[in-house]
């Protein structure tokens, strides 16, 4: 089932099935369903008796397969370190790409699962979509997140997009369209999914067990499933001590910093980081912060001592981190420095 908050989207969507587009790119923020939206979408597009409004009926044939994750006339494409997320217990479609069937077995165990999405398995796409149905009816596949491509990839799926084949349907999910390939974005049919609204999102949430639903909205950006992310995360005690040294300002303890948070993630704490300086400028020019309103007053308070051309400095600093974020760097060095620059705004 879709979420509560894409019921509009979903009817909306409907008045395409007259002229269905043989690519659509459903695209917005992170952490707001869009690959549920788009398996849904998937279920009723090979749906043998779909409802009314274009969902499936659960239990036809076609339904049953799908649930079972084994439709002969569906596959799903993610980075093998998204297979969990997408419901895939050994990888995208249960495939590995070749250059792990060249690795012995040890190898296998010690591999990173990659992030992208590679030129194999758009090559195995290809086979797929280049045979007939086998229930004589549509073809679907889901592509997540098609930012994942990488460029020989993205280059492959190209062509099949410009020549599509007749019967198959794309449903290409992203959260940053902005890193897709103009050329694949200018053969899909856009379609922004909405952030749902706090009076929908939040009851949802508490119905999840969240208590601090509000607060959790905000810091994920009106994302429910971001939010409901953030409600278990082993990470919040050290996220709440590296909020505390932010909003000591020129106290901020930069090395304390880096010791605390080299094992994590760098884009996790590089998230934190940048939408704390996202509040900082919002206090300072509007008097409400989006991210963190319960240290609105810390931020008030670093709002009037940070110096406007460090801070315009430091934010592209920060920004130039986002672009190496998934490269191997030393973590401690790399905090060390942004809160040795962060210290420096209120110098």
């Amino acid at each position: 089932m879709i979420y509560p908050w894409q019921a509009d989207d979903w009817n909306r969507l409907q008045q395409l099935r007259a002229h269905w587009p043989h690519a659509l790119l459903l695209h917005g923020q992170a952490g707001i369903g869009k690959l549920r939206f788009a398996q849904h979408l998937a279920q009723g597009l090979l749906c043998e008796a779909p409802q009314p409004n274009g969902e499936p009926c659960g239990s036809c044939v076609a339904c049953n397969w799908f649930a079972q994750g084994n439709h002969p006339d569906y596959r799903i494409v993610v980075p093998e370190a998204l297979a969990a997320e997408a419901g895939l217990a050994n990888g995208a479609n249960g495939a590995e790409d070749k250059a792990e069937k060249a690795e012995g077995d040890e190898g296998k165990k010690t591999r990173t699962p990659s992030k992208e999405i590679k030129i194999e398995q758009i090559r195995g796409l290809l086979d797929f979509v280049g045979v007939g149905s086998h229930r004589g009816g549509a073809r679907v596949v889901v592509l997540y997140p098609a930012e994942a491509l990488n460029v020989a990839a993205a280059n492959a799926l190209l062509k099949t997009l410009e020549e599509p084949p007749a019967g198959v349907v794309f449903l290409m999910v992203s959260a940053r369209i902005d890193r897709l390939l103009p050329t694949i974005i200018s053969r899909c049919r856009q379609w922004p999914m909405s952030v749902p609204a706090p009076d929908t999102a939040a009851p949802w949430l508490a119905a999840q067990g969240v208590d601090d639903a509000a607060a959790l909205l905000a810091e994920a950006g009106g994302a429910p499933l971001a939010a409901l992310a953030l409600a278990s995360d082993e990470n919040r005690p050290l996220r709440d001590w590296t909020l505390k040294q932010l909003a000591a300002g020129a106290g901020c303890d930069a090395f304390a910093c880096g010791e605390a948070l080299q094992k994590l993630p760098v884009p996790l704490v590089l998230g934190w980081l940048q939408r704390w300086m996202y509040d900082l400028l919002a206090q300072r020019t509007a008097g409400a912060p989006r991210y963190f309103p319960q240290a609105s007053a810390a931020l008030t308070r670093c709002a009037a001592q940070a110096d406007a051309n460090a801070f315009a400095r430091f934010l592209r600093t920060v920004t130039r981190q986002r672009a190496v974020e998934n490269h191997p760097l030393n973590a401690r060095l790399v905090f060390e420095e942004l809160f040795i620059g962060y210290r420096a705004l209120f110098a």
